[in-house]
């Protein structure tokens, strides 16, 4: 039996290729709010990023999400983002 392939993803802020379950996908809606997305299959245009508390402050630094997601991101949804991450893999 053959292996099943493991679908990989490039975070946009460390340009790392890592297994899309490693990353953390953040949606802008049709509507155009910037979203968690946990499942990985909301509607919408989506940007990964590592599941790092480093990763998600760096993001805000350089402003990548609006960049990615063609909305402006305020630094207040940036924090709102890394608080609602989940915790359990990776960062602090």
């Amino acid at each position: 039996m053959s292996e099943r392939k493991i679908p990989l993803r490039k975070c946009i802020v460390t340009n790392e290729m890592k297994p899309k379950k490693d990353l953390i996908r953040i949606v802008r809606s049709p509507e155009g709010d910037v979203l968690l997305d946990p499942t990985g299959k909301k509607n919408g245009r989506g940007a990964y990023l590592t599941n790092d508390e480093k990763v998600f402050l760096l993001a805000k630094k350089k402003d990548v999400l609006s960049r990615h997601l063609n909305v402006t991101v305020t630094p207040l949804q940036y924090d709102e983002l890394l608080e609602a991450r989940p915790k359990g893999t990776g960062g602090k």
